[in-house]
């Protein structure tokens, strides 16, 4: 088993989300799939969502096989891949929006078999070149990137991974371990997409949650309307929305997405 290299004190990330929420009850990070439906569609996008003051911003370089995710996202990314998006041009789009607005922090997501392509410390070394401060892989556990983890801790980089509702106390203490900047906490079992009932029952799991990491969290999957993010407040620090702007971005293009965000915004 390689060595995993823990968390050793707060990163740049960390810093600006506690920072943010000295004023904002709760933050907001959005995601979307770079080349879905273009990258003129991406960017402009990304320019609405720094206008209506999202706070951090999640791009998903596409691949084939995005087993975290449900329909909706898995859709994106195969359509991303039939317009032969390649990593630089993800490179590019990241460089391009991390110049233009260096008060967001950009972090990607994306699946381990992406890194070991590339190669790992040439990958890492090209996002923080282009502007990236952390990498969000689903399918990476901590006890398998000592590599991962000893090239982004040299780098600066943050490593967030992911609690979810299976892991025991000890294996949310050791995914703590190995994380840096926040971490992201998933809702409900299953994949990204479907609607997720937030009740006292997710209050309930954000505790367990609590109890086993000193890092800010981030609750994703199945964030879908306004009044799930009036529930979360005070409790977690970041709301993340994906599935839910494709949806209403391939329904009612960027002016839904800009209505949408503005009604976000307004809660928060």
């Amino acid at each position: 088993m390689e060595r995993i290299y823990k968390n050793t004190g707060e990163q740049m990330i960390e810093k600006y989300i506690k920072e943010k929420r000295n004023s904002k009850d709760i933050l907001l990070m959005t995601h979307l799939v770079i080349g879905h439906p273009s990258l003129e569609e991406n960017y402009k996008v990304i320019d609405a969502m720094v206008e209506y003051e999202v706070d951090l911003i999640e791009l998903q370089i596409p691949f084939s096989e995005p087993t975290a995710d449900g329909p909706v996202i898995l859709k994106a990314n195969h359509n991303a891949l039939k317009q032969n998006i390649k990593i630089q041009d993800c490179f590019k789009l990241i460089q391009k929006v991390s110049s233009q607005y260096p008060q967001i922090p950009f972090l990607i997501m994306t699946y381990y078999n992406i890194l070991f392509c590339n190669g790992e410390k040439q990958f890492v070394k090209e996002a923080k070149n282009n502007g990236i401060k952390g990498f969000i892989i689903p399918d990476l556990p901590p006890e398998e990137a000592g590599n991962y983890l000893e090239i982004c801790r040299t780098e600066n980089l943050d490593t967030i991974f992911i609690f979810t509702p299976t892991n025991s106390p000890d294996r949310l203490k050791e995914i703590s371990e190995s994380s840096t900047g926040f971490i992201y906490c998933i809702g409900r079992k299953g994949v990204t997409g479907t609607k997720t009932t937030f009740n006292q029952e997710t209050l309930e799991l954000v505790k367990r949650y609590k109890k086993a990491t000193n890092l800010p969290l981030a609750m994703g999957f199945g964030i879908q309307e306004r009044s799930d993010i009036e529930l979360l407040k005070g409790q977690v620090d970041i709301a993340v929305i994906g599935s839910k702007l494709i949806q209403i971005q391939e329904k009612e293009g960027l002016n839904g997405i800009k209505s949408f965000l503005k009604e976000v915004s307004f809660v928060i």
